[in-house]
């Protein structure tokens, strides 16, 4: 065999070794990804309230990229209920759909109670250690009155109690389920106490858990996720302007 039969050969022994190469995916749909990703936290955090316009050409600038990645997004983000679409007027922040609270919420406490239940029959020391480093986290970002810090402590004690229940799948499902809560709650944490409140909600449920108590961990969980039902009204009243009317 010659000198350039045997390269060939080897050449195409690697190349059937490595497989083919995948293509790079396109750059729009990078950018149309981060953008989603980047305009959805604000949106969900309320960063950018309810009502604001949303201006595909400023958005477009500040990323440098074309409308087309952004306008993708924008409607990923209207599909999900959170930017208003209107052809002739513009792009709006949408008002949280007062209707669709209850419903959301009642779907969440009960995959919440069953999580709440498994993981107390699950736990072990190491993972109520884990929990208990959350809450104090919780803690320290209540005297901070840092309140990011705090919906994010909040949200990895829920994620982390799925996940020591042995369904984090769950915890991914109520992710989808609750956006507009996420929204109506970034209106509660101002509230005075509030924080210091949802710290003495988790505290019976850690306790629940490791105690390896699941009726008892089940029931403290339904209770803090009972409070978010009775503060809709009381939080429409306050901040009427960013939920969408019931008529």
């Amino acid at each position: 065999m010659s000198a350039r039969s045997r390269k060939k050969t080897e050449a195409s022994s690697a190349s059937a070794a490595t497989g083919p190469r995948r293509a790079k995916p396109p750059q729009r749909a990078t950018a149309s990804s981060r953008i989603y990703s980047e305009l959805r936290s604000e949106l969900v955090s309320m960063r950018r309230r309810p009502g604001e316009v949303i201006s595909e050409a400023e958005i477009a600038l500040s990323y440098g990229v074309s409308r087309t990645p952004v306008r993708e997004a924008v409607l990923k983000l209207s599909d999900e209920g959170l930017l208003d679409v209107f052809p002739q007027s513009g792009i709006f922040v949408s008002r949280i759909p007062l209707a669709a609270l209850p419903e959301a919420i009642i779907i969440r406490k009960a995959l919440e109670e069953t999580t709440a239940r498994l993981a107390a029959e699950r736990a072990t020391a190491s993972q109520v250690l884990q929990l208990r480093s959350i809450v104090e986290r919780q803690r320290e970002a209540d005297e901070a009155g840092d309140r990011v810090a705090f919906h994010q402590a909040d949200e990895l004690f829920h994620a982390t109690i799925a996940d020591v229940a042995g369904h984090p799948g769950i915890w991914r499902l109520i992710l989808q389920v609750k956006v507009h809560v996420d929204r109506y709650r970034q209106l509660t944490l101002p509230v005075t106490g509030r924080m210091t409140q949802v710290i003495a909600e988790h505290e019976p449920i850690l306790a629940a858990i490791e105690a390896h108590d699941p009726k008892r961990a089940g029931i403290a969980m339904e209770r803090h996720l009972d409070r978010l039902l009775r503060d809709i009204s009381e939080t429409q009243h306050t901040n009427p302007e960013f939920f969408a009317s019931t008529e």
